[in-house]
């Protein structure tokens, strides 16, 4: 029986390209169903096109000072591998716009995108949240907290009993013409935002 899963290249890290850790300030959040997913057809990790429903957008949180972290975790299970993803943000806000978002997030699914620092690979932006989405877990505001300024400390991960079957996906969208690029893919994302 063939597996799709076969070990068939090794890699090695440059001088050239040191890796880098973290993401970008921005991560990109939208309702489950409300963008459509395209997969490249030879690998399910390559998300090739991101089409959105009549009126649906993708709504951008900005932030500063590495307030994003994104991470995935696999567990062992018995029916194959899986994954855990969580995403971690701080909102500098208190409103009740804020408050009514945060409260969308907790009842309802979203998908995120991330843009890596590294941006040397197919993977420097990623979705999370492609096949079960992901919920807001934690919101968690204390007026006196002087790092937040009395904002949130939010973290968004995959609902009770739901992992994802594969890691967090690359986000490869190419132009009109010619191969998918770094900048392709996020001018593909920031047409679609709010």
């Amino acid at each position: 029986m063939s597996i799709y899963n076969k070990i068939n290249a090794g890699f090695s890290l440059g001088t050239g390209d040191p890796i880098t850790s973290g993401i970008e300030d921005v991560i990109y959040i939208f309702n489950q169903g409300d963008i459509t997913l395209t997969y490249d057809t030879t690998n399910p990790l390559i998300v090739t096109s991101l089409t959105a429903t009549t009126g649906a957008k993708i709504y951008k949180f900005e932030g500063t000072n590495n307030s994003f972290n994104t991470m995935s975790k696999l567990a062992k299970t018995q029916v194959g591998p899986r994954y855990t993803e969580e995403i971690d943000f701080n909102i500098a806000g208190l409103s009740t716009a804020v408050k009514t978002q945060l409260m969308s997030m907790g009842y309802g699914r979203v998908q995120a995108i991330a843009v890596n620092n590294y941006k040397s690979t197919d993977s420097a932006i990623e979705l999370f949240g492609a096949v079960n989405g992901l919920i807001l877990t934690d919101a968690e505001r204390n007026a006196a907290d002087e790092t937040l300024e009395g904002g949130y400390k939010l973290k968004l991960t995959n609902p009770d009993k739901m992992r994802e079957p594969y890691p967090p996906r690359a986000v490869s969208i190419p132009p009109t013409s010619g191969p998918a690029t770094y900048a392709s893919t996020l001018a593909a994302i920031e047409a679609l935002a709010a």
